[in-house]
């Protein structure tokens, strides 16, 4: 489900684990998009999911959840995405429809939720706890310990030193450097790394 960039990118991990794409999900297709099979209305109405593993390939972590809720009636099959150049340590679980993607490295003892994304070349280190609906942008690094709750979004190139907890809903910006605990349902930047917003429920 999905047609944009990261979705792209979604096709090729999948693709380089084996599977085969019959077709694209989308309320907003593009002209002339190849495989694409339907908007999410017309999936509801159609049986051909319950022969097929599906992935929600979206980037954004609130709609991933939103459509997730909307699909769990359903008892899907979802796909867990692992590129075969990541680096997966011992004990390391990994909850289903979850995207790890190329040239990340996952340390031993670490706990990844659904529907998460770590993106390429991300690193997280031991006993990493990651919550459903989040996601690491590319070049993430977390020291060992680190906590990111629901629906965190860490920025490009960030970095959390050890011990770490990133609270639910909240934002890290590109580039930052979380020294001290982030409370939840905030947006934080900078060298160290503070709280600039507040968001609203």
């Amino acid at each position: 489900m999905g047609l944009g960039g990261h979705s792209r990118v979604v096709s090729d991990v999948a693709l380089r684990n084996g599977y085969s794409i019959l077709g694209y999900i989308d309320d907003k297709p593009q002209p002339n998009q190849r495989n694409y099979i339907g908007t999410f209305r017309d999936f509801m109405n159609w049986k051909i999911y319950h022969d097929h593993k599906i992935f929600i390939a979206i980037g954004n972590n609130h709609i991933r959840k939103q459509l997730s809720n909307k699909l769990q009636h359903l008892s899907l099959s979802y796909a867990t995405l692992i590129d075969p150049t990541a680096i997966i340590g011992s004990d390391v679980k990994i909850d289903e429809g979850t995207l790890i993607m190329p040239g990340t490295v996952i340390n031993a003892n670490t706990r990844i939720g659904k529907h998460t994304i770590i993106n390429t070349s991300a690193t997280v280190d031991h006993d990493c706890i990651i919550a459903d609906y989040a996601h690491l942008s590319p070049g993430v690094h977390l020291a060992g310990g680190v906590r990111i709750n629901s629906h965190v979004h860490l920025g490009i190139g960030s970095s959390v030193i050890p011990s770490i907890t990133i609270d639910s809903l909240s934002v890290i910006g590109a580039g930052a450097v979380v020294t001290n605990d982030i409370p939840r349902q905030v947006t934080a930047v900078g060298v160290p790394a503070r709280v600039i917003k507040k968001h609203r429920n």
